[in-house]
């Protein structure tokens, strides 16, 4: 009965939103004379039907509710699912089938639509599998985040940080870096091999049935877990894991790792985690060691998860790297080596000689990337690097400008027009050396100097680090 109370309530609610948009259109004048009284009882009906006491999954299918999902999904700009209907096209629908959708998810008999799973190469090697739900399928599961997120939020530890609201990487790399001041300066670093293909979908469900007690919502989520997957015109079905892209995975993902935070805890450890990547700080070898193999124990034996032998690793917290830092024996934070080559490979891919494009085009993309790396890395300690990156990136430039002269004479008008003497810019347009040996010759760095770039709006990363930390 309350079921069909809850049902009725929502049906309710769309039909005076549906009739009070219709009544205050343009041309509504005979619409209004032609409002049926059956119409107005429901309108009139609707307000007592909303004193019901609530269900989770009423929550979740509340207007409020759907319209925050929507704004949210509509701000991460993702592409469209196996039914190839954009974002944008939501709304419309919802207009018009929004009273079934509500209906069917109320009743528990909405069934989700496949995933398209993309695979998508990892920096450190391999690929990533990465789940595309359709538009309708992402609203539903990002309503249902921001519900379960009121009851599992107050829950998490202190020392979780990923996909969490008002918390960050940079507050994550904070607390690793105090505990590294106070001489917790060897790490278990735990890496979870493929965390999101991995999770144990009743070990899963068992979690979320010991704190919601709403069948049609554990019904519903569990459908999701176990929704088909679209793989090259091949549907396959799914066992374990949740779909990495979903937006409800990285709060099921939270909630099966809780059990790892409070483990943690209840044996009194530093640690550290974001997402999947948990670091946990000790003061000695051999007690990182004997962590490590109870630890592990526990996460694949408990949470019936897979630990990465080859990845994880005991060792001193600067031979190790965490969100792309590495933080130093003194707790300060400096840019990880491989963060390093993934700046320099970008940089090279958006300046490769070939593509055609103008040089303001191309300083264009990469302050916008230059932009969003110096913010991430912005507690750094790395000056050397980054003048060092500044000065490399700039070569770069001259080498992709020089190239698009193209002739000689094109050359030499171009090195002459920005102040070389003719004769010397004569010299380099006539020279047979390749255009990356031009690029670092005087006549070169005399045309295109620093101010030349400053006036072009090319981003710097040393001087606007120093500008982001007041130094």
């Amino acid at each position: 009965m309350e079921q069909e109370q809850a049902i009725g309530y929502q049906l309710d609610l769309f039909m005076e939103q549906k009739l009070n948009a219709i009544l205050q259109s343009e041309s509504c004048e005979a619409v209004r004379g032609a409002t049926t009284g059956r119409d107005l009882q429901i309108i009139g009906q609707t307000k007592q039907r909303r004193a019901l006491a609530g269900t989770l999954m009423q929550a979740v299918c509340s207007d409020g509710n759907i319209q925050l999902a929507y704004k949210q999904v509509k701000s991460n700009k993702g592409v469209a699912g196996v039914d190839q209907v954009p974002v944008g096209e939501f709304p419309q629908w919802y207009f018009e089938e929004g009273a079934s959708l509500i209906e069917s998810l109320l009743r528990g008999v909405y069934q989700p639509d496949a995933v398209k799973e993309v695979k998508i190469p990892k920096k450190s090697g391999g690929f990533r599998n990465l789940g595309i739900p359709t538009v309708r399928d992402r609203i539903i599961q990002q309503a249902i985040s921001q519900v379960l997120s009121r009851i599992y939020e107050p829950k998490f530890s202190t020392s979780s940080y990923g996909f969490r609201p008002k918390r960050s990487a940079h507050q994550a790399l904070k607390k690793a870096s105090d505990y590294v001041s106070e001489g917790y300066a060897i790490v278990v670093d735990l890496d979870l091999k493929n965390f999101f293909d991995e999770v144990n979908h009743d070990r899963l469900m068992y979690r979320l049935h010991q704190d919601i007690n709403d069948t049609v919502l554990l019904n519903l989520i569990r459908r999701y877990l176990k929704s088909g997957v679209l793989v090259d015109g091949v549907l396959g079905v799914r066992t374990s894991g949740t779909p990495q892209g979903s937006p409800l995975s990285p709060l099921l993902s939270n909630i099966v790792l809780d059990e790892l935070d409070k483990e943690l805890e209840r044996r009194g450890h530093k640690f550290v985690r974001y997402g999947d990547d948990c670091n946990i700080l000790v003061r000695s070898q051999a007690a990182s060691e004997r962590v490590f193999g109870s630890i592990s124990n526990f996460i694949e034996s408990t949470l019936k998860l897979k630990i990465n032998r080859e990845k994880s690793k005991v060792c001193p917290v600067n031979q190790s790297k965490f969100l792309g830092h590495t933080i130093q024996g003194d707790g300060r934070l400096t840019i990880a080596g491989q963060s390093k080559e993934n700046l320099k490979a970008k940089i090279r891919k958006i300046t490769q000689r070939n593509r055609g494009r103008s040089l303001i085009q191309i300083i264009k993309e990469l302050n916008q990337m230059l932009r969003g790396w110096n913010v991430y890395f912005r507690h750094a300690k790395s000056s050397r690097f980054l003048q060092e990156t500044d000065s490399w990136l700039r070569r770069k430039l001259r080498c992709y400008r020089l190239k698009q002269c193209k002739r000689v004479k094109t050359l030499q008008t171009f090195l002459h027009g920005l102040g070389v003497a003719k004769w010397q810019s004569w010299i380099l347009a006539l020279s047979g050396k390749g255009h990356w040996r031009k690029s670092g010759a005087p006549q070169s760095h005399q045309a295109m100097n620093l101010k030349w770039f400053e006036e072009l709006g090319l981003y710097s990363l040393w001087r606007n680090h120093k500008l982001l930390n007041n130094y």
